[in-house]
């Protein structure tokens, strides 16, 4: 009798690929925040079945309900998802069990040293590798110093005596979320990702190539980790220097709008970068200070990082003391002043208050003994330190005020009604370009 034919055992990685394929992986995401819950979304909408987790309650409650507390994710999308069983929320980590792979999302601050707090990174491992079994792809996108995936999460998940690259797959892949953008969103921008091993890098392409447009596969982890400091460090250090250079133009006389859109007209060797009132956002003033602490390990001051540090965290001061001026040259000082300011989102459109200067600003202003208000369409409610404010009607207010600051240009804003009302304005952000007005004093 002819011996039967013996057929080779299917390893991890074949049922991996395969059930990412056919769709069918079952996608977890930790951290449902800006980048976590848009990115889980983008693979509901693909067709696989997924599941997010976060440690907050109420966000989970509130997503289950299908109500979406982030701009970028319309609760009407995120009711369709659930309604077909494509996505659900919990706050349960014992469901890593039951996923082949899970994107790790969650927040990365700096402490007040200016040191990486890496303590989220590290619970979330924590309990991702107390369910981690076979077959299972395993990648952070929270942004941080270049090593911490080969250097911090992967010893953890190691731990369990599954190896890397073969019964588990780990990368690294930036985050690039731009809130408020309409143009680019999680599905079209374009995403880089790393691996450990080329298996893992080429289990991650395959990953996100089912759900987003463009993948760039990179040839180590390190190399995505430093892509995105890259990215916001040339951001931050030239908005520093484009900030220093309106701080000389302001003290000779010049309009630095005026001299930056002239330059923007050269066709090659030019990108223009504006002004403001300082850095916001959990991205560029923070992000570039890993790089800068990882390069002192390694002996190096990064010069330029911490010179632009100091240039951009000037800048609320640089724009309270031009109220201050502007305030004195009409005839009353700072002190016992009311000032309204608009907006207090770190950037135009957006809901999203982490690091913006405006709350630098209004504390500024009210610790020299001013009156302060604000209008917000998108910030309805504001803590500011012990206080908490409502957001106001800006018409209204800014009859009142004795000056108002242009501290975020939402579009909503109705400026020129605003002026006719105003008796004085200090604009940060050139809101009231091309406006002729003694009112309105510019940065």
């Amino acid at each position: 009798m002819q011996a039967a034919l013996k057929t080779a055992p299917v390893s991890a990685a074949e049922v991996l690929r395969e059930r990412i394929t056919a769709r069918s992986a079952r996608v977890g995401v930790v951290g449902l925040g800006y980048v976590g819950l848009p990115l889980a979304l983008e693979f509901a909408k693909a067709g696989f079945p997924v599941t997010g987790i976060d440690v907050q309650e109420e966000k989970v409650t509130r997503l289950n309900w299908g109500d979406s507390y982030i701009q970028d994710v319309s609760s009407d999308l995120l009711s369709g998802m659930i309604a077909e069983n494509r996505f659900s929320a919990t706050t349960d980590f014992s469901v890593v069990a039951d996923l082949d792979t899970i994107n790790i999302a969650v927040p990365t601050p700096l402490r007040k040293t200016k040191d990486p707090d890496m303590s989220y990174v590290v619970s979330a491992c924590q309990q991702v590798a107390e369910y981690l079994g076979p077959g299972k792809l395993v990648i952070l996108e929270s942004t941080t110093y270049p090593g911490t995936t080969d250097e911090l999460v992967l010893p953890m998940l190691e731990r369990t005596g599954l190896k890397v690259g073969k019964d588990f797959f780990l990368c690294f892949s930036p985050e690039r979320i731009d809130p408020g953008n309409p143009k680019y969103q999680t599905h079209n921008i374009p995403k880089v990702v790393g691996g450990i091993t080329p298996a893992c890098t080429e289990m991650g392409r395959l990953f996100y190539s089912q759900a987003l447009e463009r993948v760039i596969p990179v040839s180590s982890t390190s190399v995505a980790e430093m892509v995105k400091l890259l990215e916001n460090t040339f951001r931050m250090i030239n908005i520093g220097l484009v900030n220093e250079l309106a701080m000389m133009c302001d003290r000779m006389g010049i309009n630095i709008w005026e001299v930056i859109d002239a330059a923007a007209t050269k066709p090659f060797g030019f990108m223009p970068f504006y002004p403001g009132p300082g850095l916001g956002g959990h991205c560029i003033p923070i992000d570039p200070f890993y790089l800068s602490w990882k390069s002192k390990q390694a002996g190096i001051e990064a010069r330029f990082i911490e010179l632009a540090g100091y240039i951009n965290g000037q800048m609320p001061h640089f724009v309270v003391d031009k109220v201050q001026n502007a305030l004195n040259e009409a005839g009353k000082p700072l002190r016992g002043s009311h000032i309204h300011v608009l907006g207090v989102a770190y950037k135009r459109d957006i809901d999203d208050v982490r690091e913006s200067p405006a709350l630098d600003m209004m504390l500024l202003m009210q610790n020299k003994g001013a009156t302060v208000t604000y209008s917000d369409p998108y910030v309805p409610t504001l803590r500011l330190l012990d206080r908490d404010l409502q957001a106001t009607d800006p018409l209204v207010l800014s009859a009142k005020a004795d000056c108002v600051l242009v501290a975020t240009d939402h579009t909503s804003f109705d400026y020129p009604g605003i002026l006719r009302r105003s008796r004085l304005i200090v604009d940060a952000r050139n809101a009231y370009k091309g406006e002729a007005s003694d009112k309105i004093v510019r940065l």
